[in-house]
C-alpha cells in the first residue's frame, strides 16, 4: 500500500518540508495493515530523515515511558530531551533530523550493530566534521591508529580512561592535577577552609572555580590588611606589635575592671569590703573541687583591691586564673614599650593603651574569614600561586567541548544500534505483529499448561485493572520474585479456556534476559478466549453448579447422620442409668402403651400424586419432542444454540473487541489505535500444550477415567433413542416384517 503525506503543521525550514529555496515533493511512503490499523513500513534511511512528514494521525504510538520497557534508558534518556521521563512524536522527529544532520547517509541507521565508520560522518559540515576529529582522537587515545570503524564498546566506557586523563573538562582540579608543590598546597588549603566538589569522572574531591575565586578574594582581603598594618604608628614595635596587642587584648577588660575597683575604694574606704570578694563567695567555692582556671575563680578581681593599689604582674597576690596571660602581657606588651617591672600603675596602663591604640584599631579592621589566622608570609605565599590556579582550571574547562563531542558520538552509535527498533516499536508494530518481541513484551509466562507471550510490565496492580479491563481480554495480573527482587506483570491469555484459572495459582515466568520468577496470580479478569470456549461455558456453570449443591446436600446429610450417631451413642453409653423424667411430658396413664409415630396417609398420597404429574409432564415433553419425527435434530439443535448462543454471542462481540491499546495505555503508554488482537493472533500470543510432531505415546493412561456401569447405561440410552427416532422417522420400514411395519398385523383375508 502506498500513500503520500505531509504535515502542515511542521514549520518552514525543518527538514522534510518545502522552503523557498528548494521546494520538496512529497515523500511517498509505503503501510501494512495489521491489527485493524495502517502502519508505516520503514524501507530506507529517506523515510527515517523525513519522518516529520508523516502525519501522526498514522503513527501507532504517541508517547511511551522511559522505563518498564525492553529499551536501553540510556539512549531513551538522549532522546527524551526535556526529561520528563516519557518520549514523545516531537522528540522522536527531532532525534532522527539530529543522526541525519550528521551522516552522509540515514541508510546507516537501518543497518543497526552499534558501529560506525568515520567516513559514514558527513564531513562537508560542521556537526559531522567535528565528529569524525573526535572520533579520530579516541581511536588514537585507544591505541588503533590503523582502525576507522569507531564502536559503542569503545566510548561505554569512558569514564575509566578519562579518569587516567589528567583533565577530564569538569572544570574540578585535584591535588593530584596540580604540577608543583605549591599549587598542590594552596588547592589544599582551599579544599580545606572552602569545602571541595567531587571530580565528575573520579568522584574524588577537589576544587571547581567558585570555590577557588573566593579562596583568592579572602586572601587577597588579608593580604591587603596586612599592607595597611605597615605604618610605624601603627607597628611601634614592629612585627612583635600585633603579639604585644593581642596579650594586651586578652586581660585589658580585667585590668580596668581592678584599676576601677581601686579608684572606688579610694573615693570611699568602705566600699573596701564590698569591692572583693565576699565570704559567702569563698563558702561557695570551698565546697567543690578547686580549679584555678574554673570560672568563678576567673571572675574574681584580679589582686585584692586597696585605694590607689597598684596591679602586680605577678606574685602570690595575682588572681591564680589570670596567672599565664598576665605573664604573656608583661612579656610582650610591658617589657618592650615600658621597661621590665613587677606592677603596673594606672598611669602606666593609659599610656600603654594609647600607645597600641592604632594597632588595636588595626586588628579589629581584620577581614573576618577564614583566612584571618594564616600569617602574612603564609598568605603571600598563595597569592604567589592565583594565575597558576585558574590558568589549571581553564585548561580542564577547556576538555569540556572534547565531552560534548564524546556524548554526541555515543548518542549517535546509540541511535544508529536502536533507532530502528525504537520507530518499529512506536511509530509502527512491525516488531509486535511480526513476533519479533515488542519493547512492551515483559517476557513469557508459563502457567495452566501454555505459554503466554503478551506479558506488561506493571507498576500498580489496581490503577492498571482500572483501564486495561476495558481491553476485552482475559487478564491474570501476577507477583512475581527472584533472589529478593520483586515485579508486577500482567499476562493476557489469548488461547485455551480459563477454567482453572483463580488467584493463587503458580506458575513461572522468564524475562526477556531469560531469568526465571515465581509468578503468582493476584487477580484476574475474565474475558473469553474464544467462541468454541463460550460454546462449553454455560454446561459447564450447570455442572459446576450441580456439583455446588450436590456437595452442599451431602454436607447436610453428612451433618444430620453425624448428629444422630452422636445422640445414639450417648443413649447407649447411659444405658444403665434411669432416665429421669421429663417434666414436660404429661404423665402415662396406667395401662396405656406409648406407640411410635405413624407415617400419615395423606402425606404419601400427595407425593405420590407429585411425583405422577411430574412424571406426566415429562412423558408428554418426551412424546411432543418425538412427534416431531424429522425435525428433531432442528428441535435438538434450537436446543443447543437457545443455552449456548448468548454466551457465543457475548464471547463473539468481545473477540471483536479485544485489543492492545487499553493494556498499554494503562502502562502509560498513548496508543493512537485500537491494535486489534484476534483470534488467529491470539492463538499464537498464547500456546497451549501440544505433544510435538512425530511423537508417539508408547502406552495407555493406567489411571484413566473408567465409567463402568454408567458407561453401560449410557451406550443403553443412547441407542434406545436412536431406535425410537429411526422408528418415527420410518427409517426402519423396509427392514422390519410386514406385519410389524406402520405398528400393523396382516390377517387372514
Amino acid at each position: 500500500m502506498t500513500t503520500t503525506s505531509t504535515n502542515p503543521a511542521i514549520p518552514a525550514g525543518v527538514p522534510g518540508t518545502e522552503t523557498e529555496t528548494q521546494p520538496r515533493q512529497p515523500h511517498s511512503w509505503q503501510f501494512i495493515r495489521a491489527g485493524g490499523v495502517d502502519q508505516v513500513v520503514f524501507r530506507s534511511g529517506e523515510d527515517i530523515a523525513r519522518i516529520a512528514e508523516l502525519d501522526q494521525k498514522l503513527w501507532v504510538a504517541l508517547a511511551c515511558p522511559t522505563r518498564g520497557i525492553d529499551f536501553d534508558p540510556r539512549t531513551l534518556d538522549l532522546i527524551d530531551s526535556d526529561g520528563d521521563g516519557r518520549v514523545r512524536p516531537p522528540e522522536v522527529i527531532a532525534t532522527c533530523q539530529w543522526a541525519c544532520e550528521r551522516l552522509r547517509s540515514a541508510d546507516v541507521l537501518l543497518a543497526g550493530g552499534g558501529a560506525l565508520s568515520l567516513d559514514d560522518l558527513d564531513n562537508t559540515g560542521s556537526p559531522g566534521s567535528d565528529l569524525a576529529r573526535e572520533g579520530r582522537r579516541i581511536l588514537d587515545l585507544l591505541g588503533k591508529k590503523d582502525a576507522n570503524t569507531l564502536t559503542l564498546a569503545d566510548i561505554s566506557d569512558r569514564g575509566e580512561w578519562l579518569a587516567s586523563m589528567r583533565f577530564n573538562g569538569d572544570g574540578v582540579v585535584t591535588p593530584e592535577t596540580a604540577g608543583d608543590d605549591g599549587l598542590r598546597a594552596t588547592i589544599e588549603e582551599a579544599m580545606r577552609t572552602h569545602g571541595s566538589t567531587p571530580d565528575r569522572h573520579e568522584s574524588r574531591p577537589g576544587l571547581d572555580r567558585a570555590r577557588a575565586e573566593a579562596f583568592m578574594a579572602e586572601a587577597k582581603a588579608v593580604h591587603d590588611w596586612y599592607a595597611k598594618g605597615d605604618e610605624e604608628a601603627r607597628l611601634p614595635l614592629g612585627e612583635r606589635t600585633l603579639a604585644a596587642t593581642e596579650s594586651m587584648r586578652a586581660v585589658a577588660a580585667k585590668v580596668d575592671d581592678f584599676f576601677a575597683r581601686c579608684r572606688v575604694a579610694a573615693y570611699d574606704v568602705q566600699a573596701v569590703a564590698a569591692l572583693n570578694p565576699s565570704a559567702d563567695a569563698y563558702d561557695a567555692l570551698s565546697s567543690h573541687t578547686l580549679d584555678v582556671g574554673a570560672p568563678p575563680i576567673a571572675e574574681l578581681p584580679l589582686a585584692p583591691v586597696t585605694p590607689n593599689r597598684s596591679l602586680p604582674l605577678q606574685g602570690t597576690s595575682l588572681n591564680p586564673a589570670w596567672t599565664d596571660a598576665m605573664a604573656v602581657f608583661a612579656r610582650d606588651a610591658v617589657a618592650p614599650l615600658l621597661g621590665e617591672r613587677d606592677a603596673l600603675e594606672e598611669e602606666q596602663w593609659q599610656a600603654l593603651r594609647r600607645r597600641l591604640a592604632p594597632c588595636e584599631a588595626w586588628i579589629e579592621a581584620r577581614p573576618a574569614n577564614a583566612l584571618a589566622g594564616l600569617s602574612r608570609d603564609r598568605v603571600t605565599a598563595l597569592l604567589a600561586t592565583r594565575n597558576a590556579l585558574f590558568a589549571l582550571i581553564a585548561e580542564d574547562e577547556a576538555a569540556e567541548h572534547h565531552n560534548r563531542l564524546l556524548v554526541d558520538l555515543e548518542k549517535l552509535l546509540r541511535l544508529q544500534r536502536d533507532l530502528r527498533v525504537l520507530l518499529h516499536n512506536f511509530v509502527s508494530f512491525k516488531a509486535f505483529y511480526q513476533r519479533e518481541g515488542a519493547i512492551f513484551q515483559a517476557g513469557t509466562l508459563y502457567l495452566d499448561g501454555r505459554s503466554c507471550e503478551l506479558t506488561v510490565q506493571v507498576q500498580d496492580t489496581a490503577r492498571h485493572a482500572a483501564l486495561a479491563g476495558l481491553a476485552k481480554t482475559c487478564l491474570a495480573y501476577c507477583d512475581c520474585t527472584r533472589q529478593g527482587q520483586k515485579m508486577s506483570i500482567v499476562a493476557a491469555f489469548t488461547a485455551g479456556d480459563v477454567d482453572f484459572l483463580f488467584a493463587g495459582r503458580n506458575g513461572v515466568f522468564y524475562d526477556r534476559q531469560g531469568r526465571d520468577w515465581d509468578a503468582t496470580i493476584t487477580k484476574l479478569i475474565e474475558n473469553p478466549t474464544s467462541v468454541a470456549q463460550a460454546f462449553f461455558a454455560p454446561y459447564k456453570k450447570f455442572v459446576r453448579l450441580v456439583e455446588e449443591q450436590v456437595a452442599k446436600r451431602a454436607a447436610a446429610s453428612e451433618a444430620g447422620s453425624h448428629s444422630a450417631l452422636q445422640s445414639l451413642a450417648g443413649r447407649v453409653a447411659t444405658a444403665d442409668q434411669a432416665a429421669a423424667p421429663d417434666a414436660s411430658k404429661p404423665p402415662a396413664r396406667p395401662g396405656v402403651t406409648p406407640t411410635a409415630s405413624r407415617i400419615d396417609v395423606g402425606t404419601v398420597a400427595a407425593i405420590g400424586v407429585a411425583l405422577g404429574s411430574i412424571s406426566a409432564v415429562l412423558v408428554g415433553i418426551f412424546g411432543k419432542f418425538i412427534d416431531l419425527g424429522q425435525w428433531i435434530p432442528v428441535a435438538l439443535a434450537g436446543i443447543v444454540i437457545a443455552i449456548s448462543g448468548p454466551s457465543m454471542l457475548i464471547a463473539w462481540l468481545k473477540l471483536r473487541q479485544r485489543s492492545l491499546g487499553p493494556i498499554l495505555d494503562a502502562s502509560g503508554w498513548a496508543i493512537n489505535g485500537r491494535m486489534k488482537v484476534n483470534v488467529r493472533l491470539g492463538g499464537l500470543l498464547s500456546q497451549t500444550a501440544r505433544v510435538p510432531p512425530g511423537a508417539k505415546r508408547i502406552a495407555a493412561d493406567p489411571y484413566r477415567e473408567r465409567h463402568g456401569l454408567a458407561g453401560v447405561l449410557a451406550a443403553v440410552c443412547i441407542v434406545g433413542m436412536g431406535v425410537v427416532l429411526a422408528w418415527r422417522m420410518d427409517w426402519l420400514d423396509d427392514r422390519l416384517p410386514p406385519r410389524l411395519q406402520h405398528g400393523t398385523t396382516i390377517s387372514g383375508q
